[in-house]
């Protein structure tokens, strides 16, 4: 893929983008571990139903209960790299809406080392069902391959514009580039995840790994990737967001269209 040569940054940036250094370095592992399956839409505390006797009657025919979804569309961060499925943030967001009493399944869509053009490639399939929210949480390989910042924000942009297209609410969450691209790349990498909040009026969450990114005791032994207690961080800076969101997708998915 085309990489933009940037000059390196000099001594003195901030700690923050170091932090978002880290977050590179994290989800370039997670892509050298991508698997070919496919898009992985897990849906969360889904059971196979029990095999039937042989000799048992046919059940009778059970209208399909149709089951409103939060679909979590990302990459790594989001798919979880290095801990069980169940210990991932979409799980835990899960395991809160059944504490709190919202009837929604949650699909976690993430797929490691996507882009963002990787997500828009797989939209429709990822939109299947009763989809009323959508986080979208994709862009932090964009930035990691020094992708151009105006290819992203096409790609974030057509997203969006075709989920709320479909009345279906979007939580937009923001990534961080390296800083070896650049002072320049890196604060347009994040405005473009801030204006695209701003301008279409999006639940906006800034900074996925806010609390976490650099801290050994918040990451797998890798140091880079969030570990149970990280991703249960994530989930908690994330469920202030999302909440607000929720009353009106469980009523209709009209009713949420694309703003908080």
């Amino acid at each position: 893929m085309e990489t933009a040569e940037r000059a390196r940054p000099r001594g003195g940036l901030a700690r923050a983008i170091v932090i978002c250094g880290v977050v590179g370095l994290a989800i370039a592992i997670a892509a050298c571990g991508r698997e070919a399956s496919g898009p992985a839409d897990t849906r969360v505390g889904e059971a196979a139903p029990p095999a039937p006797a042989r000799d048992a009657a046919p059940a009778p025919a059970v209208p399909a209960v149709s089951v409103p979804r939060i679909v979590f569309l990302g990459d790594s961060l989001t798919a979880g790299y290095g801990i069980e499925k169940a210990q991932a943030v979409p799980a835990l967001v899960q395991a809160r809406l059944a504490r709190e009493g919202y009837p929604f399944e949650v699909v976690n869509a993430g797929v490691s080392g996507d882009t963002s053009a990787g997500g828009l490639s797989r939209l429709d399939w990822s939109l299947s069902g009763d989809v009323r929210i959508l986080v979208l949480a994709l862009g932090a390989n964009d930035g990691l391959r020094g992708l151009p910042v105006a290819s992203m924000r096409r790609n974030l942009d057509e997203i969006v514009t075709r989920t709320q297209a479909r009345g279906i609410a979007v939580l937009l969450v923001g990534m961080e580039a390296l800083p070896n691209y650049g002072a320049a790349y890196t604060r347009e990498f994040r405005d473009v995840f801030r204006e695209l909040a701003r301008t279409r009026k999006l639940a906006f969450m800034p900074f996925y790994l806010d609390g976490v990114a650099g801290n050994r005791e918040l990451n797998i032994a890798d140091g880079m990737h969030p570990n149970p207690k990280g991703a249960a961080i994530v989930a908690d800076n994330l469920w202030p967001v999302l909440e607000p969101l929720l009353t009106a997708a469980a009523a209709s998915p009209v009713a949420a269209a694309g703003s908080r």
